[in-house]
C-alpha cells in the first residue's frame, strides 16, 4: 500500500487495517514516516519494507496537486507495471494516462468521476451512473468502481453490477480509504492463487469488496458484538466511525465464508 500523505496520515491507517481485517498474509506499507508511524503503532505486524506483492492499494490521503516528482515517479512505475492496482483519490489522475498499463480498479467518488471524464474528453455526467461509469471503464481499459449510496462497478467489457451500501452512516470521512483496502486485500489474494486478472475478474472483486464494506457498515452501526455472530445485526441502528467499519469486517467476512 503506497497511501496516505502528512496532511491526511490517518488514510494509510485506515486502508492498511481494513486490509488485515479483510484476511492476508502479509501487508506492505510504503509512504510517508508519519503515516509509516502511525500505521505501526496501530499495527504493528505490518512490513515497512520494499519487497514483493501481488497487487497495490494506492493513492488514499493523498492530494495530486502536491505529489512530489519523487512520489509520481513511484506510482507510474507502479502503474506501469504488470501487478493490478487500486487506485483511489490522489492517483487517480495518473491511473489514466496512457501509460497506465497495470490491470486497475478505480474508486472515484462522483466528484472526482466527473475531473477525471472531463480529462478524457467525455461528456458531463447524467443521471444515469451506470452508463457514464461504463464509458469510463471502456475508455481507460480500467474497472471502474463509482462510490455512492448506490456504488456501480463496470468493468471494460461492459460488464457492470450495482451494490448498495446497506446503511446511510458509511457517509462518513474515511470510509474511501477502508473501502480501497477491502478491495486491494481482495485483489492480492486473488492474484496469489491464480493466472493474470482480467477486467471480468477484477469487475467482481471490486463489487464483492464494496458489499464487504457495505455489510460491516451494517455490522457497525448495529452495534452487534463481532463475536456473536447471529444471522443478522438487531435492529436498529447508530452513527459509527471509519475504523468501526475496518473492525466489522471480520464477522462480514466470516458470514460471507459461513454462506
Amino acid at each position: 500500500m503506497r497511501t496516505g500523505s502528512a496532511a491526511y496520515p490517518g488514510a494509510a491507517v485506515l486502508g492498511v487495517e481494513a486490509a488485515w481485517r479483510t484476511g492476508l498474509g502479509m501487508v506492505r506499507y510504503l509512504g510517508p514516516a508519519r503515516a509509516a508511524e502511525l500505521v505501526l503503532a496501530r499495527r504493528p505486524e505490518t512490513v515497512t519494507a520494499d519487497g514483493r506483492v501481488q497487487a497495490w492499494v494506492i493513492g488514499s490521503g493523498t492530494d495530486a496537486a502536491t505529489r512530489t516528482p519523487t512520489d509520481t515517479a513511484a506510482l507510474r512505475a507502479v502503474l506501469s507495471d504488470t501487478d493490478p492496482v487500486v487506485a483511489d483519490a490522489g492517483a487517480l489522475d495518473l491511473a489514466v494516462e496512457d501509460e497506465a498499463t497495470a490491470p486497475r480498479v478505480l474508486t472515484p467518488h462522483d466528484r472526482e468521476h466527473a475531473r477525471l471524464r472531463a480529462a478524457l474528453g467525455l461528456a458531463v455526467v447524467g443521471s444515469d451512473r451506470v452508463v457514464a461509469a461504463r464509458e469510463t471503464a471502456e475508455a481507460t481499459g480500467a474497472v471502474v468502481l463509482l462510490k455512492g449510496a448506490v456504488t456501480v462497478v463496470a468493468a471494460p467489457d461492459g460488464w457492470t453490477a450495482t451494490v448498495e451500501a446497506g446503511t446511510p452512516w458509511l457517509a462518513t470521512a474515511g470510509t474511501g480509504d477502508v473501502l480501497a483496502g477491502v478491495i486491494g486485500a481482495l485483489v492480492a489474494g486473488a492474484a496469489a492463487s491464480g493466472p493474470t486478472l482480467d477486467g471480468a475478474a477484477l469487475g467482481a472483486l471490486a463489487a464483492s469488496g464494496a458489499w464487504l464494506h457495505g455489510r460491516a457498515g451494517v455490522i457497525a452501526a448495529s452495534g452487534a458484538s463481532i463475536a456473536s455472530l447471529p444471522s443478522m445485526p438487531p435492529s436498529g441502528s447508530g452513527p459509527i466511525t471509519a475504523l468501526d467499519v475496518a473492525e466489522a469486517l471480520p464477522r462480514a467476512v466470516a458470514e460471507a465464508l459461513g454462506g
